[in-house]
């Protein structure tokens, strides 16, 4: 038990960095638009997701949407940006792996607290664990670095014409989901690291004459 403590660590910042994950998935500012026409945008502040873009309008644009208009992205449009599908296919992985880097190491962890003292068996899924846990935090930060990096080049989105949107925004920033992503990142990171660094201890025989 006293030699696992890093793989606690790991435990406890793998499980905050995997709900991170799931928030910065599930909200809708990854974009903030700042755009000059306010005839239905009432706000001039628009918000686009990986799942949707949303927008107070004052207008009635669409039946049950008299206030906030969410568009929802359906199957793959070729005017939607691929970073935004990259987003949508590699968080839900990084959702999935980072489950089961949480699974495997809940066993090692069981297995250690318990005194079960299967060396072989801790260790690999110590390293199991991690690996998950990195693979995890790397399809995070691939969508959250793209997103980024479009986000800082005021890039443009030629939406159809039921959405609503202008093609290009005023100006544009980063929204929440994306430093959420980057602690989630750091997290999953670092728990990858420490449970990579799980080394069983090594016990000595001591022989009386």
């Amino acid at each position: 038990v006293s030699t696992s403590h890093l793989q606690l660590a790991a435990f406890a910042l793998g499980t905050v960095g995997w709900i991170l994950c799931t928030i910065s998935m599930g909200i809708v500012e990854w974009r903030v638009w700042h755009v000059d026409n306010t005839t239905i945008i009432s706000s001039g502040i628009a918000w686009v997701g990986i799942w949707k873009v949303c927008f107070i309008s004052y207008l009635h644009v669409s039946p049950g949407y008299k206030e906030q208009f969410c568009h929802k992205f359906s199957g793959y449009d070729s005017s939607i940006p691929h970073e935004i599908y990259a987003a949508q296919g590699l968080l839900l992985i990084a959702l999935f792996v980072g489950l089961l880097g949480l699974t495997t190491t809940i066993f090692a962890l069981r297995n250690v607290y318990m005194g079960i003292t299967h060396k072989t068996l801790i260790a690999r899924f110590f390293l199991v664990g991690g690996f998950f846990y990195i693979f995890a935090g790397l399809c995070i930060l691939i969508p959250v670095s793209w997103n980024f990096y479009s986000v800082t080049h005021n890039q443009s989105i030629t939406f159809p014409p039921s959405y609503y949107m202008p093609s290009s925004p005023a100006a544009q920033e980063a929204g929440a989901a994306i430093p959420i992503g980057i602690v989630a990142v750091i997290l999953l990171l670092l728990s990858g690291t420490f449970s990579l660094l799980y080394r069983f201890p090594v016990t000595t025989n001591t022989i009386t004459k």
